[in-house]
């Protein structure tokens, strides 16, 4: 199998640590963050622009891409990586999450998920086995397991059930996986239980795979609930594989993410909140739309290299968001990523150097958030 995952270096006063994925499309540097391309894009950069930015690794949903334009068309195209033009390894969601948060749910059973489409309200059915049939389609170097993620809050006895059917769903998946050239990932669940997080992580380590995800945080639970489980639950997976924290993106999740042991991350928050005009800078983040930015000639940030902070001022980029111009979002989004993926390069070689917490205090004073 050509996927390997390499620790090279722990953080000597923390669980952050340094690796190297190496997949078919290429090495990744972790720890890393992965924008998010949904629906085969990362909304308004083209694949240029993402290397450009040093992406290492986008993400693309499964949900999305099976309704449309169909998994049996991007096949034909030749996989995900040539109908999108982009090079570099990409990772697909199971589709699980979307299945249960977006689409009109009718009915959940061993065998799988009966819902409605969020597009036009077609039914349709996603098994263990249809959502790795649609991934070994989309042809993503890493895939992950169909999983039940329960909502927060949920009750005990419901967690428990969830997480036992997702480990018969992970058996089901392994079972229909027939590319060798693909990485699958199962997922931890166990909602905000912690023996039921260990009972989880023993189900599906006894499989073996190339890397597991912690699901089922992020999901509308307070961020100090969130923190305590991730005060244990990267260390009930192994350690010579990726952990993988699905859906966090703000620097304050992935700094704490990293330092108990996460390797991966993906959000749809940095573009996000880009298209609404909100930038992430140095000294906290900041929203361009606001009216004293109108003649305010100065970068986003003035402590950032990219491309956006050497060419365009703020008060161009207010102007272009308050008059709707494509522009605008695309300066916003280009400049969001940039500073995120900026961001964990440094991380990375602050855990080389064994000064990851001074740099996590640096970076935590300037941009005004408490340790």
């Amino acid at each position: 199998m050509s996927f390997e995952y390499k620790l090279k270096k722990n953080c000597c006063d923390t669980k952050a640590r340094v690796g190297e994925l190496s997949t078919p499309h290429g090495k990744i540097d972790t720890p890393i963050f992965m924008p998010v391309g949904t629906k085969a894009t990362v909304k308004s950069m083209s694949p240029e622009e993402l290397e450009e930015i040093k992406s290492q690794i986008i993400l693309s949903n499964t949900y999305h891409l099976y309704l449309r334009p169909g998994h049996e068309l991007i096949e034909e195209a030749g996989g995900l990586h040539e109908f999108m033009n982009w090079e570099h390894p990409i990772l697909t969601d199971s589709g699980g999450f979307q299945v249960f948060s977006l689409g009109d749910l009718n009915e959940i059973t061993e065998k799988g998920v009966t819902f409605q489409s969020h597009l036009d309200g077609s039914k349709h059915f996603i098994s263990p086995e249809k959502s790795i049939e649609i991934q070994m389609s989309l042809g993503a170097d890493i895939i992950m397991a169909f999983d039940e993620c329960a909502p927060y809050p949920a009750k005990r006895d419901y967690v428990k059930n969830s997480l036992e059917r997702t480990t018969r769903w992970l058996e089901r998946c392994i079972a229909a996986h027939t590319r060798d050239d693909q990485a699958l990932f199962g997922i931890m669940q166990g909602g905000m239980y912690r023996d039921l997080r260990e009972e989880s992580a023993q189900q599906i380590t006894q499989f073996d795979l190339p890397g597991y995800a912690i699901g089922g945080l992020s999901v509308g639970e307070p961020k100090e609930e969130m923190l305590e489980v991730l005060d244990y639950a990267p260390d009930l997976l192994p350690e010579d594989k990726p952990r993988y924290l699905m859906g966090v993106g703000t620097p304050f999740d992935l700094f704490e993410g990293v330092m108990r042991g996460v390797d991966m991350f993906d959000c749809v928050f940095p573009t996000r909140i880009a298209r609404n005009g909100a930038v992430f800078t140095s000294h906290g983040r900041i929203t361009i739309r606001n009216a004293k930015f109108k003649k305010d000639f100065t970068p986003l940030d003035h402590e950032c290299d990219c491309y956006v902070c050497n060419n365009y001022t703020r008060g161009y980029i207010r102007h272009l968001i308050k008059r709707n111009e494509i522009l605008g979002l695309r300066l916003t989004t280009y400049h969001n990523l940039y500073f995120l993926l900026d961001m964990m390069e440094k991380i990375r070689q602050a855990i080389k150097e064994d000064r990851f917490l001074e740099y996590r205090a640096q970076f935590y004073k300037k941009y005004g958030l408490e340790e």
